[in-house]
């Protein structure tokens, strides 16, 4: 494990001073740490991608680097550059970048070729309704007033979660883990999504504890609550 940030149970002062924080969260981590609905690789791994949007750093070494002692291979971690860039942009996916290439520092950069691709009229359309059931309004509104972007965001929409290493059940539910972190009641949208492509409501559930570390008994609450929405 990587020996950038000390855990909390290790804190002489909390343990002394708040037992049952100690006791509570060593409850949480459990939950991440042991096998479960997900694998606890895969768990380590929401936790990096979601302390690594929130600014910790340490925090997401400590969770990659422990992920890759756990078997995480680097097409698995590698694949969270590219959901990352969906779901919190260029910044957190060029960050998450340069900690993959720190902890998987075995892992080239492929000289790959930077062709773009055609997206046929009416495509983005079809897989916005084939996802969502309904067209959202926020993308009809897209649609409508730059067809361009409904492209763009349908082909980054698809290379998040289509044909990743990590598959899409565990993309959906890094997601979810992200999205709660954050606060984002879209959470329930990719919940939906990891249940379409068949997860149980306990890895959803765990999905949404990963989100603890990074963001306290808050995620919780704001999980749930779109579990239920």
């Amino acid at each position: 494990m990587s020996d950038h940030l000390p855990t909390l149970a290790s804190l002489g002062r909390l343990r002394r001073d708040a037992p049952k924080t100690i006791a509570g969260f060593r409850r949480w981590r459990s939950i991440i740490d042991t096998d479960g609905a997900v694998p606890a690789k895969v768990k380590r791994l929401f936790v990096a991608c979601a302390a690594t949007v929130k600014g910790y750093g340490e925090l997401a070494a400590r969770e990659l680097a422990a992920a890759q002692a756990a078997g995480l291979t680097e097409a698995e971690a590698g694949a969270a550059i590219a959901i990352l860039a969906s779901v919190r942009g260029e910044g957190a996916s060029l960050r998450f970048h340069a900690l993959f290439r720190e902890i998987y520092s075995g892992a080239a950069d492929p000289d790959w070729p930077d062709d773009d691709m055609i997206v046929e009229e009416g495509a983005a359309e079809a897989n916005f309704l084939q996802y969502f059931g309904t067209m959202p309004p926020s993308l009809a509104k897209l649609l409508e007033v730059k067809p361009l972007g409904a492209d763009a965001y349908y082909l980054m929409r698809e290379g998040t979660l289509s044909g990743t290493a990590l598959g899409p059940i565990y993309a959906e539910l890094l997601l979810v883990t992200v999205l709660v972190a954050d606060y984002s009641s879209w959470a329930s949208v990719h919940m939906k999504g990891a249940r379409t492509a068949g997860a149980s409501e306990e890895a959803v559930a765990e999905a949404v504890i990963c989100a603890v570390p990074t963001a306290g008994l808050s995620a919780w609450v704001i999980g749930a609550t779109a579990m239920d929405a």
